[in-house]
Order: structure tokens, then sequence, then C-alpha cells
């Protein structure tokens, strides 16, 4: 298998992993809103609310930052980093 497929594939997994896990915290916590209600946090907003207008946008930031360095990471491992000497 030549660099550029063992690239690819590196790199296809990579954005799976990243996908499912933007679909885990857009949709599946969403979908379990009624059964985590009953947990209050902060202020005594439930835990569904808290989720949607904080959790998941901050998971969302995590991700594009670890998204970004892993992918840096991977590119430099098969010789297609950016950084100059």
């Amino acid at each position: 298998m030549s660099n550029k497929e063992k690239h690819w594939q590196k790199t296809k997994s990579h954005m799976i992993i990243t996908l499912c896990l933007w679909a885990f915290f857009s949709m599946v916590i969403f979908l379990f809103g009624h059964e985590i209600n009953h947990i209050k946090i902060m202020f005594g907003y439930p835990l569904a609310y808290y989720m949607t207008a904080q959790g998941s946008l901050l998971a969302f930031v995590l991700i594009i930052f670890w998204f970004a360095n892993r992918q840096e990471k991977i590119d430099e491992e098969f010789g297609f980093g950016e950084k100059e000497d």
C-alpha cells in the first residue's frame, strides 16, 4: 500500500470517528431529553436544557480543536505536513 493510501485510510477513519462524535452530541443526547429533564443543575435548569444551551456547543468546539490537532499529526506522520523548517 502506498504512502498516500495509508494516509487516506488513517484520515478516513479519523473523519468517521469525528462524525460519530458529532452525531452523538448533536442528536443522540437530545433523543433522551425527556428522560434527563428530571435532573436539575445550575439555577434549577433541567439537564437537557443545559446540554442544549451549553454542553453541545462546548463539545463541538472541543471536537474541532481535537480534529485539527489529530489531523495535523496524521499529515506529519505521512510527510504531508505544512510546517516549515
